[in-house]
């Protein structure tokens, strides 16, 4: 006797576990101002303020100025959440070259205030979901993408004449996921759409088969992803030229790592249901 396959089922789990908040990117507010401005060459932060001494900037005191600052006076001194008030709007403003044009574009500035004012608690958002559910479908690679991959394997494995999908071949769903490329947004486009700067790699997936339907050598079934993201960066990022080199990461570090702002990083969870359908004898190309 063939035994079918319990639903739902999980397929798929990547190593990396959800709700990890003991994750390098997810530390704030652990480092002094000196390990910050020598050992990450963190010394000019923004064109605004200056964090270290919590005075204003003027346009006399950027380094490109063929001004010396030293010739000026002290700036005008602020609080410290005066500071970081200031140091987040430049962060939302500085986050547009990264996203100006799609859907999109919006969710950075709103990621950036959540960790000005969410104090750590995980980011949802419809239209995180709608972008993975997008990216997913748009898939159509068929040695990279999961939903084609699993679609494969569901042909080849489902047993046609008692119509289940035997539960003793579930490993070979999971392999078919295990071969493709996770949803993730690395993609050129991601780069100007607002995805690469809010999400770009992901931190742990977990795939879940639903549903599955066979009738008629026709097969329906329904896939779910929960994918989950960390807003934050750790050492290794910023340490990075590609990262160190724009302001916006410089300020989002601060933000985060100097024990004086120690703004908390959080989780961004996403998630979407796919319908993958086929045939037995439908043409795999």
């Amino acid at each position: 006797m063939i035994n079918a396959l319990q639903l739902p089922c999980t397929l798929f789990r990547t190593q990396k576990r959800r709700d990890d908040y003991s994750a390098s990117d997810m530390r704030c507010g652990e480092l002094t101002e000196t390990q910050l401005r020598t050992y990450y060459g963190l010394e000019y932060i923004s064109d605004q303020v200056d964090p270290w001494t919590l005075t204003r900037r003027s346009s006399m005191d950027r380094p490109q100025s063929m001004f010396c600052c030293h010739l000026r006076g002290p700036g005008k001194k602020i609080t410290r959440q005066q500071c970081a008030a200031i140091l987040f709007d430049e962060f939302r403003f500085l986050s547009r070259q990264f996203s100006f044009y799609g859907p999109y574009r919006h969710l950075i500035e709103k990621m950036i205030t959540h960790m000005q004012t969410g104090n750590g608690t995980p980011f949802r958002d419809i239209a995180l979901d709608r972008a993975l559910k997008e990216q997913i479908i748009r898939d159509t690679s068929s040695n990279n993408s999961s939903r084609l991959l699993l679609n494969k394997s569901f042909k080849y494995n489902i047993n046609w004449v008692h119509n289940i999908f035997p539960n003793e071949l579930k490993n070979e769903l999971t392999k078919s996921i295990a071969f493709s490329k996770l949803p993730k947004f690395d993609r050129f486009q991601d780069n100007f759409n607002g995805m690469g700067i809010t999400v770009h790699d992901t931190w742990a997936t977990d795939i879940t088969l639903r549903s599955l339907q066979i009738h008629n050598d026709r097969y329906r079934a329904i896939v779910h992803y929960r994918v989950q993201d960390h807003f934050g960066l750790d050492s290794d990022d910023i340490l990075k030229t590609q990262f160190s080199q724009f302001h916006f990461f410089r300020i989002w570090f601060v933000l985060q790592h100097y024990m004086q702002f120690g703004f908390r990083p959080f989780m961004t969870n996403m998630e979407a249901t796919v319908e993958i359908n086929g045939g037995r004898s439908e043409s795999q190309s």
